[in-house]
């Protein structure tokens, strides 16, 4: 099998990584300016200090008594394991916006893998596309990160959406509680979403990062058009100011459901516009999950707190 990439793949490629690094700073200076960075969780164990560690969690002490540098890890930041899910089925290719769905799900789950390996925890990358799920188990080193972004860079969006056949797998594959990451547009004939969400009563934290163009959620259209399903053979030729108001009805109940259904099972939700920086969803979500440590951390300090 030959997998000398031609010279527009590997631009391609090169366009991602700039990218996946510019989402990535921007992350990190978004939680630099936050208030709730730095607030501590429950103390678990001292590491030996490496380059990319936090300094500001350098234990000053450990350094008096031993002459090395030591840093303090915390419960959440422990032997975690995530779970990239990215949804390349055929729908993901759609792009009104510079960047198709799946590019942009591309880029914010390798900005994540690389953020997870910085902190020294595991990524792994499961591939969704049609019955055909490619697979890379978890790990926490830096060729690992690199590994992810380049078979995303490498991946062409193809194939009907079923989302059932990731959540499978990583129900046999994941054996310990885990973090699992799900990038898509949710346009699934079944019902893959509710395969993710039982995730989360098998002890795993589950985030939807819901993949979405922003014609989809405004439908500009206005000259007759032929609308061709990307999945399958349907076609259908019809005049869009006739159909605009029926589908965005449509369309808030799909978001309203989408989101009601990821919290009614403690799952996080987020709309991730193609039209939008990718790192302002991760970082909303990142945020949100610094201010729940915070907050459980408080509660187990403090019991009757509240």
């Amino acid at each position: 099998m030959d997998l000398t990439l031609d010279p527009e793949a590997r631009a391609n490629l090169a366009a991602l990584r700039l990218r996946v690094r510019a989402t990535m700073e921007g992350v990190l200076s978004g939680l630099h300016r936050s208030p709730h960075q730095g607030q501590s969780v429950e103390f678990a164990e001292h590491k030996e200090y490496a380059p990319g560690d936090e300094i500001r969690h350098l234990d000053w002490k450990a350094y008096g008594k031993l002459d090395k540098y030591y840093v303090k890890r915390f419960e959440h930041e422990t032997n975690l394991r995530a779970y990239l899910v990215v949804d390349a089925s055929a729908s993901m290719a759609y792009a009104s916006a510079p960047a198709s769905k799946l590019t942009h799900a591309s880029i914010a789950a390798a900005a994540l893998a690389f953020l997870l390996v910085r902190q020294q925890d595991a990524a792994g990358l499961c591939l969704a596309r049609g019955d055909d799920v490619r697979f890379l188990p978890p790990r926490a080193s830096p060729a690992h990160a690199t590994a992810i972004l380049d078979l995303l860079g490498q991946t062409d969006a193809r194939g009907p959406t079923r989302l059932s056949s990731a959540a499978d797998l990583l129900s046999e594959k994941a054996r310990r509680r885990a973090l699992v990451l799900l990038f898509s547009d949710l346009l699934d004939g079944g019902d893959g979403l509710a395969k993710f969400l039982q995730l989360r009563a098998l002890g795993h934290e589950v985030a939807v990062f819901h993949v979405l163009d922003p014609a989809e959620l405004t439908f500009p259209f206005e000259d007759p058009t032929l609308f061709l399903s990307m999945e399958d053979d349907r076609r259908i030729e019809a005049n869009p100011l006739a159909l605009r108001e029926g589908y965005l009805e449509e369309m808030g109940r799909f978001l309203d459901e989408a989101r009601r259904r990821c919290r009614a099972a403690g799952c996080d939700y987020e709309l991730l516009r193609t039209d939008e920086p990718p790192d302002r969803a991760l970082l909303r979500f990142l945020l949100r999950r610094d201010r729940r440590w915070t907050g459980e951390a408080v509660a187990r300090e403090h019991p009757g707190a509240g």
